[in-house]
């Protein structure tokens, strides 16, 4: 899945709607816990006959809990009803959770710059002490956790973010895994060595769609701290600093200017992206797992693994990065109706219990839980992601309390409309308005 942030106006709208619309005084408790205050067991085969909940969605992922529902459905005779939300997704739920509209489920971002936009201590069931929660491996534990307090089951992974390449190119540029960057200044030095010795193009970066743009400064990112993050979170370090705009100018000389990316980089695609490294008119693609998603919906694993690899890579390390997304997260909402609430609970336990090996083997992607093994025949670039992922460093949407529209800015670059530290104030002016309209400390 694409990971987009909410527009500032938008979100700043949709919070203060929310602030006075979302919460719900008649919620009283969380709704999951027994009268002496004890969590109450969950059995996720227990009938419910004449049960029916509703689960909100993206449109494009209106068939992602298809398989789940179904056997759901069959083990316990409860209706669960999917309703896919108009996009912008992110967007459009805010502004119905405001309206006073809500389902029981839900699938959204367990991040701790988008699980905020539904204000989940109002909204929301805690999740804390789940079955499922110590079965989840410790990337995905971090997840769906706000102040302390879970609020969302992790379903599936959060996607990776790594280079794609070209095998074939590769061998055209005498590359081979002895070669894989072990930093970013190794990764542009490489991609010299793709344009000296072959005709294809070193990157192919997609200024058309905007979204992707955000990566190879994300990837910059990785060795400021967690101290650098949490003094960002209260508005005592600054997206003006050296750091990121130094990531955003090298981007700009080091491999815009320098020739490094496909001619059309500001109007490329992300389908186009697919293609050209397909047909090998590109060496290389920095994206997530929803590119991948793409060659899958085309390609078989066999043609798949002969043509194409991945490897990961970060500012000094040769490793991965994560990215929440929509789909790695379900949520369960507070309706009132204790029977819909504890169905819903039953839903997630049955989900992440009995039922989770069929999901990933019908859905065909990686596990969430260590003891339920990742289903075969998977592409080898998904399962070195797999391999990567215990140790990936977040994205910034996993870090900082607001995602800002780094990409609208990166744009507005690769336009001449900004330069790099222009691109930076309007990161930092951004996280700082939607940040006091969420009302974080500091701002």
């Amino acid at each position: 899945m694409k990971t987009r942030a909410l527009p500032a106006l938008a979100l700043i709208c949709a919070l203060g709607l929310a602030a006075t619309a979302c919460s719900d005084p008649t919620a009283g408790g969380s709704g999951d816990s027994g009268a002496d205050g004890k969590r109450t067991a969950v059995d996720p085969t227990a009938r419910l006959d004449g049960v029916k909940l509703t689960m909100w969605t993206a449109q494009n992922t209106v068939n992602a809990p298809k398989q789940v529902i179904d056997a759901f459905e069959k083990a316990t005779g409860a209706k669960v009803e999917t309703q896919a939300i108009p996009d912008l997704y992110e967007q459009n739920v805010p502004t119905k959770l405001a309206s006073g509209d809500r389902p029981d489920l839900m699938f959204w971002q367990p991040s701790i710059s988008t699980l905020p936009f539904v204000q989940p201590q109002q909204n929301l069931l805690t999740l804390d002490g789940e079955p499922w929660e110590d079965r989840l491996g410790d990337t995905e534990k971090s997840l769906g956790v706000i102040d302390g307090k879970r609020y969302a089951a992790i379903v599936t992974s959060p996607a990776m973010l790594g280079v794609y390449y070209n095998k074939d190119v590769f061998r055209r540029a005498g590359l081979s895994e002895k070669d894989f960057p072990k930093s970013y200044d190794e990764l542009l030095a490489l991609a010299h060595k793709v344009v000296d010795k072959t005709d294809a193009a070193a990157f192919y970066e997609a200024g058309g769609d905007k979204w992707p743009l955000q990566w190879q400064m994300q990837v910059q990112l990785t060795d400021l701290d967690q101290r650098w993050w949490d003094g960002l979170n209260k508005n005592q370090e600054k997206w003006t600093d050296p750091v990121v705009v130094g990531a955003v100018k090298k981007y700009k000389e080091k491999l815009l200017d320098a020739g490094l990316a496909q001619k059309n980089y500001r109007t490329g695609t992300f389908t186009g992206q697919a293609d050209a490294l397909w047909k090998g008119e590109a060496g290389m693609v920095l994206n997530v797992t929803s590119f991948q998603s793409q060659l899958q919906a085309k390609y078989s694993t066999a043609e798949i693994d002969e043509k194409i690899g991945w490897f990961p890579v970060a500012n000094s390390a040769a490793t991965g990065m994560y990215s929440p997304d929509q789909t790695n997260g379900v949520v369960a909402f507070r309706t009132g109706d204790d029977k819909r609430q504890n169905a819903a609970r039953q839903f997630l336990a049955f989900w992440l219990g009995p039922d989770y090996a069929d999901y990933i083997k019908a859905m065909k992607i990686p596990s969430v839980q260590p003891s339920v093994p990742t289903p075969d025949g998977l592409p080898q670039t998904s399962k070195a992601q797999v391999a990567a992922l215990p140790t990936a460093i977040g994205v910034f949407q996993a870090k900082a309390i607001v995602a800002p529209d780094t990409h609208l800015y990166l744009a507005d670059m690769i336009f001449g409309k900004k330069d790099p530290r222009q691109v930076a104030q309007a990161i930092q002016d951004q996280f700082a308005q939607v940040a006091k309209a969420q009302g974080a400390s500091g701002f």
